[in-house]
């Protein structure tokens, strides 16, 4: 498909981003550096002030496409373009020679592999993305692992073991604009890969084919 068939206009801004990513083959970055654990109550207490207000912003950018590098655990890099349509929609093109592709529909995730022609599919509600592409994101005591506020960076760490086990994502924003510098997806094993972000742009028009899963294709080699 072509990239002028997938978006039907382009407006809004560009803006530097950076993400992370940890789900089987997505974004995610280590927390190693250091972020000083929060007990339960004290991250409640700031995610219910300013933490909900950034949440609250970056919620409300409804679409936002750009390109993206990927740094993966064993020092593997590959870029290419992505796409968001909130609630629960994303897509990562990937350039050749990565046979990878990332779909997410609002109900589904797939990862496929063009190469090998496989599929690995996943309920989009059992994975930190759903927090991530939500039309709200919910910052209620149970989701907070953690919450650090910095004089240049706002981190908020969330997880719901009763969705998705011990994985969990982390969100960094600048706490001026309310922009998403970048998001960590770490799942149980502990995976991860940084994916840079740039040229992004907001409030774009994006064709719903963008994110179309082939379920007959999925199913079929399922099957196989």
């Amino acid at each position: 498909m072509k990239e002028t068939d997938m978006i039907r206009s382009e407006t809004g801004r560009a803006t530097g981003m950076l993400t992370r990513r940890g789900f089987t083959c997505l974004m995610a970055f280590t927390l190693a550096a250091g972020l000083s654990a929060l007990a339960p109550t004290e991250a409640s207490a700031q995610a219910s002030a300013a933490a909900q207000k950034i949440a609250d912003h970056f919620a409300s950018v409804k679409t936002m496409m750009g390109e993206f590098v990927q740094f993966g655990p064993r020092g593997e890099q590959t870029g290419g373009k992505f796409y968001i349509n909130r609630p629960g929609k994303i897509r990562f093109n990937y350039e050749e020679p990565s046979p990878m592709r990332v779909i997410a529909d609002g109900k589904s995730v797939v990862i496929g592999n063009r190469k090998l022609k496989t599929w690995d599919i996943y309920p989009l509600s059992k994975t930190p993305l759903n927090l991530l592409l939500g039309e709200k994101i919910d910052l209620s005591a149970k989701m907070v692992r953690n919450v650090k506020e910095e004089a240049d960076l706002t981190t908020i760490v969330l997880g719901d073991r009763n969705m998705f086990g011990d994985s969990t994502i982390t969100m960094m924003f600048d706490p001026k604009t309310y922009d998403l510098r970048q998001w960590t997806i770490t799942d149980a094993q502990g995976k991860d890969t940084s994916v840079m972000i740039f040229n992004v742009k907001t409030g774009v028009a994006l064709d719903e084919k963008v994110f179309s899963i082939p379920y007959d294709e999925v199913r079929n080699k399922g099957a196989n």
